[in-house]
């Protein structure tokens, strides 16, 4: 009994000793720089919003951010970095709309589980898309488009920085909601898609505010509709789709803090009340806003019930449209 009593003291003494080192590992954190991985090319909005982001963090915590840009098959190879790296709190990646809820349903092999192989952390923009047709285009309005392409299934042409970019998707789903159809011809990024738009020699696209408001506002476009659920600040007098005559479409590019699964709680927590410090200061919100962009914030179990919706939505869109990539 002695002996038994002894092995028992000894292994609760060994836990208790254990735990207040775990827990002062994670009070020391971070006690290194954190990688910041960027699953797009240098200069991008993506990367742009992940260096302000972390600029202002560390300018309030001292804490040092390393940015990996990771581009490639539409941010997929950036983000199975992340899912694949080391749950410690010093590997976190900026993900979007397209690699989270648009590509698992997208690509026939996915190299992560998006719902499963991340941690959450925090919802930090959104940007609708706008819908542009040229300004010589003989549609002033979103009803004139959609009586166009009524009359004639199939003529009209729908262009798009690419195949399975949030701007053809939710194109694909327009369509589905209005009862039309139109041709889609990809292209390869924005700058030709919108080039051949004022040339006339497609009809419409839905872009993002960096690739068309310029061109809006120096008169070479025109915007005939938002897919915000409210009007954009920088474009007041263009309605919404919704508000057009499609309540329930709503579509927006979105990017977000994730982790490796396993993060520990108390790291996530952590950075996600960082960030949402960071989402309130004048400094982001300005440079937010010149982009057509909103800070978001809120909890990481909000951010990850975002995911969850969209994974769900961009899904079904995709099987409906049988778009597939290899």
């Amino acid at each position: 009994m002695d002996r038994r009593r002894f092995a028992g003291t000894t292994l609760a003494l060994a836990v208790s000793a254990a735990l207040p080192r775990v827990s002062m590992a994670q009070d020391a954190w971070p006690s290194k720089p954190i990688r910041l991985v960027v699953p797009f090319p240098p200069s991008g909005g993506t990367d742009l919003l992940s260096r302000e982001v972390a600029a202002i963090i560390t300018a309030a915590t001292k804490w040092v951010f390393v940015i990996d840009n990771r581009p490639g098959a539409g941010g997929n190879i950036g983000l199975e970095v992340a899912a694949k790296a080391a749950p410690d709190g010093y590997t976190i990646a900026m993900g979007q709309t397209a690699n989270l809820a648009v590509n698992p349903a997208l690509y026939a092999k996915a190299p992560f589980d998006a719902l499963k192989d991340f941690a959450p952390i925090v919802l930090v923009s959104a940007q609708p898309l706008i819908l542009v047709v040229s300004s010589a285009s003989p549609y002033k309005s979103l009803k004139d488009l959609v009586a166009a392409a009524a009359a004639k299934p199939g003529a009209l042409n729908m262009g798009s920085p690419g195949n399975g970019t949030v701007g053809h998707i939710g194109g694909e789903l327009f369509q589905r909601q209005a009862g039309i159809r139109c041709a889609h011809v990809p292209y390869k990024g924005a700058g030709p898609a919108v080039t051949d738009l004022m040339g006339g020699s497609i009809d419409f696209y839905f872009g993002n505010s960096q690739s068309v408001s310029t061109l809006v506002t120096s008169g070479r476009l025109r915007a005939i509709a938002v897919t915000a659920t409210r009007r954009m600040a920088t474009f007041p007098a263009v309605p919404t789709v919704a508000e057009s005559g499609y309540p329930t479409f709503e579509v927006s590019t979105w990017s977000g803090l994730v982790a490796p699964a396993g993060t520990p709680r108390a790291i996530v927590d952590r950075l996600n009340v960082e960030v949402g410090k960071a989402l309130k200061s004048k400094e982001l919100q300005d440079k937010l806003a010149a982009d057509g962009s909103e800070p978001m914030g809120g909890s990481p179990q909000r951010f990850a019930e975002h995911i969850r919706a969209e994974h769900a939505k961009w899904g079904g869109v995709i099987r409906e449209a049988g778009i597939r990539l290899e």
